[in-house]
């Protein structure tokens, strides 16, 4: 899936074609309205994420041109928290709305969503749900389930897991994990990484001190074992 990224923040950029790039989106870039205009028309992304306060041609702008002749799913986001600011958003023809700053776990999902529904994305049975092994993901309630049972997992404890299952077979430290998952949040200690994957392991694997899937890359990282 193509996916369009416009903001004239250039490190919110780089950012975001982070995180998306490592879900397995082809990323797009611009920094301004004009260029989401010719980008759209000419390599006619999936989705536009689509900044409102930019040079040239704002958002709001943008949005209602390139609703005269695509359909494609447009994220707006602003710094303004106003409910009319979200109504303007959708009034120039926006699916969804997301104030900076914001958690990047929240624009991925809201992505996922969006694809799921338009025409160009997946069947919703393909993406609603995440398998390897005996263990699932159920991505629109974010339920986990070994083995058909369902396991209780915290907020942080799904995103660990989901972000290692949709990068099978790929070790990242711990310090990729971190500036993945608590990307947005105050940096914890290296140690919470440590913490959230042995509680994985109690709660996901048959055997946890000899796991078959939430595996250590010893002197590297983790990794889930496809």
């Amino acid at each position: 899936m193509k996916i369009l990224v416009v903001d004239d923040e250039d490190l919110l950029v780089k950012g975001i074609r982070f995180n998306l790039q490592n879900e397995g989106y082809e990323v797009l870039t611009g920094s301004n309205g004009l260029e989401a205009l010719q980008i759209v028309q000419s390599q006619k992304p999936d989705l536009l994420v689509l900044d409102v306060m930019m040079p040239e041609m704002d958002g709001l702008t943008a949005c209602s041109k390139i609703r005269e002749f695509s359909n494609v799913p447009i994220i707006l986001l602003t710094a303004k928290t106003d409910d009319m600011d979200k109504l303007m958003g959708f009034d120039h023809g926006a699916d969804d709305y997301l104030t900076k700053p914001f958690n990047i776990l929240e624009l991925k999902a809201r992505i996922r969503a969006l694809l799921r529904r338009s025409s160009s994305g997946k069947s919703a049975a393909e993406a609603n749900t995440l398998t390897i092994g005996p263990i699932t993901l159920d991505l629109d309630a974010r339920n986990a389930y070994r083995s058909g049972e369902l396991v209780d997992l915290t907020a942080k404890e799904f995103d660990v897991i989901e972000f290692l299952m949709r990068n099978p077979n790929r070790v990242y430290s711990r310090e990729a994990l971190l500036d993945t998952i608590w990307a947005y949040e105050y940096r914890s200690d290296i140690r919470t990484v440590d913490v959230h994957i042995r509680r994985l392991r109690e709660k996901l694997e048959e055997h946890p001190a000899e796991p078959n899937y939430i595996m250590t890359k010893w002197g590297v990282g983790y990794y889930f074992r496809k």
